[in-house]
């Protein structure tokens, strides 16, 4: 668990890349790069305490999950030349190849996850 502050993204780096090592992942800078992005967003736009976790799916491919108990959901937003933010959930949505989205948490709150693309 995470505190909502300026920290969190990079706490948030240093526990996915220790657990890519854990996995024998060797090259984590895509996983690294997309957990940042969704932490920094949970920080910023969401509410309460941020929680990142690292399952994997059927196919073994690494999952990032990130929660918090904010309302708000995350969208893509158009492209806006002139913004200086705003591009960080569109990158993740390339990225992934769109495989992302945001799920509801039983105790309130959200997940926004995005699935790793296979090797």
């Amino acid at each position: 668990m995470l505190e909502p502050t300026a920290e969190a993204p990079r706490l948030a780096r240093e526990f996915l890349a220790k657990c890519f090592a854990e996995w024998g992942i060797l090259d984590d800078y895509l996983g690294r790069l997309i957990v940042c992005e969704l932490v920094t967003n949970a920080y910023r736009h969401g509410e309460g305490p941020i929680v990142v976790r690292l399952p994997r799916d059927q196919d073994g491919q690494p999952v990032i999950e990130v929660w918090d108990s904010g309302a708000g959901r995350p969208a893509v937003k158009p492209e806006n030349h002139g913004a200086l933010s705003g591009r960080g959930l569109q990158l993740v949505a390339e990225f992934v190849r769109d495989c992302w989205g945001v799920r509801p948490l039983n105790e309130g709150g959200k997940a926004v996850w995005a699935k790793l693309p296979g090797s």
